[in-house]
């Protein structure tokens, strides 16, 4: 009986690919135990067991760029995260250790790779962070979903992979018809998908909510759903109740995201590298606007990986204000450049990302 330890986590783009793999992992050997390595209070420990699978849980936290003072308790932590993740994987006893990025995935992989146990990393944006360019040095493999990461990795343990994405997405049937009416919008207009990742994103929510009366002028054309997030949505919902506007179905979450982006003709997000993954297999048209409050400015390079390729229109945050609302009101009635975008995203796909990174993992165990 084979054991893998899988770590990492704190949003939806980490915790979904992980999921993933551990599913392709079970699916493969059933009698396979599985560990998660989470981060204490983020959002993996409580997704983790609902999807199946044991987790636990270190006090690890990110370094603070706005509270110097504050990182002593950070490097304080982090210390004590890695003497639990030694102590987790002593008794353990992983034949691997896959990381996925996140908080609990630099202490997790560092404390394994001390211990000879052999690592996998998951790279899935088009620039490394610090910690998995370090962890990278001493991985057996890094799987990766942009060419060129060379430039951060050791070339020979690089391999092509892509970033896993939800199967529900990929199997979902609906015509844009069917995926309206099962949204609750008309099945006959043109419909903009805003979706600011699994916490909201409050930057695009203002500038939406800003936008309002704009997007109510567009009433016999275009319809919008309005994802606002549950941490990040701001005061959304009290203006879009006060606007009058009726061609906006606004709401905190989304559970059936295959029908929402199936009754999409335009896709608005943040550019975290899940997101991107599954707009790059859905095929779906894209205005993306980077976070800039993460590590290594990376989404903006995830972003310019896209529109350098005119398979996606990058929008900057601090331009968002002033573009991004008639930017996407332009963008949906425009046959020429919804087919554009849709076939150019659609070349950049990684098919069966899972289980190729699956196949590597399966390598090292057997070797």
């Amino acid at each position: 009986m084979k054991s893998f330890i899988i770590s990492g986590g704190g949003t939806g783009g980490h915790i979904f690919p992980a999921l993933s793999i551990a599913n392709e992992i079970r699916r493969r050997m059933p009698d396979a135990r599985i560990l998660f390595v989470g981060a204490e209070g983020r959002m993996e420990m409580e997704r983790v067991p609902a999807a199946g699978y044991e987790i636990k849980g270190l006090p690890v936290m990110g370094f603070d760029r706005s509270n110097l003072l504050r990182n002593f308790k950070v490097a304080y932590q982090l210390l004590k995260s890695m003497g639990m993740a030694r102590s987790i994987i002593k008794e353990f006893k992983p034949d691997i250790a896959i990381g996925v990025g996140g908080y609990a995935s630099g202490p997790t992989l560092k404390a394994a790779q001390k211990m000879g146990i052999p690592t996998l990393l998951q790279e899935q944006n088009s620039f490394a962070g610090v910690t998995n360019k370090k962890l990278g040095a001493d991985a057996r493999c890094i799987c990766v979903a942009y060419e060129g990461m060379e430039r951060f990795f050791p070339a020979d343990r690089i391999v092509l992979t892509g970033n896993p994405i939800r199967q529900n997405l990929l199997e979902c049937t609906a015509s844009k018809q069917e995926a309206r009416r099962a949204m609750g919008v008309n099945p006959d207009k043109r419909t903009i998908l805003i979706i600011g990742g699994s916490l909201g994103a409050l930057s695009i929510n203002n500038v939406i909510g800003a936008g309002l009366k704009r997007i109510g002028e567009t009433a016999d054309q275009v319809q919008v759903i309005w994802q606002t997030g549950k941490v990040n949505r701001g005061n959304s919902e009290e203006i879009h109740a006060a606007s009058g506007v009726t061609n906006v179905l606004r709401t905190d979450f989304i559970s059936n995201m295959d029908m929402a982006y199936r009754a999409a003709d335009l896709v608005v997000s943040r550019a975290g590298a899940s997101s991107i993954s599954e707009i790059q297999a859905l095929g779906l048209p894209a205005i993306l606007v980077p976070s800039p409050n993460v590590a290594e400015d990376h989404q903006t390079k995830n972003a310019q990986a896209l529109s350098n390729r005119n398979a996606a229109i990058m929008v900057r945050d601090a331009d968002a204000p002033n573009e991004l609302v008639d930017c996407m009101l332009r963008t949906v009635i425009n046959d020429g450049v919804l087919k554009t975008l849709a076939d150019n995203v659609a070349k950049m796909a990684l098919r069966d990302s899972a289980a190729h990174i699956v196949d590597e993992v399966f390598k090292i165990v057997k070797s």
